[in-house]
């Protein structure tokens, strides 16, 4: 894949919406160093998500299609995991639409 940018990244998110509405997502997006443009080569890439009824399966599911996809180590955070101090995250998330 070469080098992977912000663009690449949101456009696999948007290309397959349907297959991540399948994990249970209802919210996703991309935050980090990708979203910032300032990936180094060892970064993973930072991904942001709600469940609609967060399971072991659609996490893992979804986690595993993301590498796959991307071809690079995904770090999934959920939403509802993040401390206080890393919740301006939610704001600076570019988010796909219509999800």
């Amino acid at each position: 894949m070469g080098k992977l940018t912000k663009k690449q990244i949101l456009k696999t998110l948007e290309s397959n919406r349907s297959e991540i509405k399948g994990f249970g997502v209802n919210k996703i997006g991309l935050f980090g160093s990708y979203l910032k443009g300032r990936p180094r080569r060892s970064s993973d890439v930072d991904i942001l998500v709600r469940f609609r009824k967060p399971s072991f399966d659609g996490y893992m599911g979804l986690k595993f299609m993301l590498e796959r996809k991307l071809r690079r180590k995904v770090d999934l955070v959920m939403e509802d995991s993040l401390k206080p101090a890393l919740r301006y995250v939610k704001e600076d998330a570019a988010y796909v639409k219509r999800l």
